[in-house]
């Protein structure tokens, strides 16, 4: 698709044209490990991609996000009815709070807006090495830094080399290197885990 067609669609999404049925999935995948994969073209070479966005939110006003990026520069995201947002689940705005961090990936409107396709909120993607573990959390070494990293009931799952992800953590060990995906606690040094990718053997 291109960045008119783009456009087009998620301008009919603003406007609660016919194209809000299509949903957010039209222009790649929504789920946690999707942030992380930049698939815009940058205006400029080597450039950032105009497409994509990354901050903390400054600003909820109805369905429009004020965002700070980690550049300084301000940004206006607008959550459509197409707009798939993630916070360890799909969620609404109403789970959208001033301090969260952020991604967002969708298509510039004619004002500079953002017309977000999909929005991760406090996502954080790690390596570390697990330093203790118990039934409901685990600390890890991320960089000489020390994250705590809770077991969320019901949700947290574990892949084993490429597997199909599971609720059973007991494969993972003190020692272990794992990439996890989870959800940032502002201002802590805290998340917690939805998967945790391990090499960990049978």
């Amino acid at each position: 698709m291109t960045t008119v067609d783009r456009r087009r669609f998620l301008t009919g999404t603003v406007l609660g044209g016919a194209a809000a049925v299509v949903g957010a999935t039209a222009f790649g995948g929504t789920d946690a490990a999707a942030a992380f994969e930049r698939t815009g073209q940058a205006a400029v070479p080597g450039g950032p991609d105009p497409n994509f966005v990354e901050g903390r939110i400054t600003s909820v006003e109805g369905k429009t996000l004020g965002v700070r990026g980690s550049d300084n520069v301000l940004h206006r995201i607008m959550v459509t009815s197409g707009t798939s947002l993630w916070k360890m689940e799909n969620v609404g705005i109403d789970q959208v709070k001033v301090g969260d961090g952020m991604y967002a990936r969708g298509a510039r409107l004619p004002d500079g807006t953002l017309a977000a396709d999909a929005i991760w909120v406090n996502i954080v993607n790690l390596d570390g090495h697990i330093s203790s573990i118990s039934a409901s959390r685990m600390e890890l070494n991320h960089n000489g830094k020390r994250i705590v990293a809770h077991v969320v009931k019901g949700k947290t799952a574990a892949a084993y080399r490429g597997e199909a992800a599971t609720g059973d953590l007991s494969r993972l060990r003190v020692g272990h290197a794992v990439k996890v995906i989870g959800v940032w606690i502002p201002d802590t040094n805290e998340i917690n885990i939805s998967t945790v990718h391990s090499n960990a053997a049978a």
